[in-house]
């Protein structure tokens, strides 16, 4: 049943909002509508991964995944009613990584792993979520803890897919529309680990963190390919572009560059292929040509693109 690699497809490599985004006139916004920078444009955030090439699980449901799935004829339905997508796994109870959710609503079956809290907050605060409840069993949640155990994935309720999962918690903060509403929790934000059964090879991915623990750093170290946390190059990248006050790690993201930035922090990862995604749409790093791209390419790193293939 199972290829001998495990598969991964970036269907989605941006920050909210996507690159360009809507309401951005930014200089990397302006030069990529304007084709004056070298850079590509690239939707919201969102993984695929299959140990078979048939079976394949979600990373994060963006906003944009009708348009990803219709992208990726590995994932077009090979029936009237089908679909290869066997679960969707979700790292926070942002919209971002959840909206998409919505989005298939059409009398599917789906199976959707996520902490608690992250449950919790989508279903009984949402009443959109009503729509996917028109039938019994349209839905089916299942439980991750933060706490590194390993879950198997599974297909059709039971049999296994050749990969499982493990989750650890990452430093985050609560969605915006339950800011003041939930306290902080550790199970907001997390981190994967998912490893393919068969070869052990292991794909770790935290694409969102506000800084680098032990436990993250511990998820990172031993992977073969590593997915992290590329929103922002600078701490006050925002605030010097005028559009906004806020630092990076007021948002819960670790910048990239810098002293304390991640590609000082993570200079002795031995992965392989080493990624950053979820690229917010002022990051210099989309520019191709930018000194930021080139230090990121001398250390060994790559930006994540739409389209983006990757074999373990």
């Amino acid at each position: 049943m199972f290829r001998n690699e495990m598969r991964i497809r970036v269907l989605g490599s941006a920050a909210g909002g996507g690159f360009p985004q809507w309401n951005c006139g930014c200089p990397n916004c302006r030069g990529l509508r304007a084709s004056t920078i070298r850079a590509k444009p690239r939707s919201q955030e969102c993984l695929a991964v299959s140990a078979d090439g048939e079976h394949w699980y979600l990373l994060n449901a963006s906003p944009d995944l009708r348009l990803q799935i219709e992208g990726f004829p590995a994932l077009h339905p090979h029936a009237p009613r089908h679909s290869p997508i066997a679960g969707i796994v979700l790292t926070s109870g942002d919209l971002d990584h959840c909206l998409g959710l919505l989005l298939l609503r059409e009398s599917q079956a789906l199976t959707v792993y996520a902490t608690e809290r992250v449950w919790r907050g989508f279903s009984q605060r949402n009443a959109f979520f009503r729509t996917l409840q028109r039938f019994d069993g349209q839905v089916t949640w299942r439980r991750l803890g933060c706490d590194g155990a390993a879950t198997r994935l599974v297909l059709d309720g039971e049999r296994p897919s050749g990969l499982s999962i493990a989750a650890v918690a990452a430093p985050g903060k609560p969605p915006i529309h339950l800011e003041g509403i939930e306290p902080k929790h550790p199970e907001e934000n997390i981190g994967l680990r998912i490893r393919d059964d068969a070869t052990r090879r292991v794909l770790a991915y935290v694409s969102g963190a506000g800084a680098i623990t032990d436990r993250v750093y511990r998820a990172l170290e031993d992977a073969d390919c590593v997915f992290f946390d590329g929103t922002f190059w600078s701490a006050t990248e925002l605030v010097d572009l005028g559009l906004g006050s806020k630092r990076a790690e007021d948002m819960a993201h670790l910048p990239i560059g810098g002293a304390g930035g991640s590609l000082a922090a993570l200079r002795a990862l031995e992965a392989r292929r080493r990624v950053f995604i979820h690229v917010n749409n002022t990051n210099p790093i989309l520019r191709e040509d930018s000194a930021e791209a080139e230090a990121v390419r001398a250390a060994g790193w790559e930006v994540a693109e739409d389209g983006m293939e990757i074999e373990l």
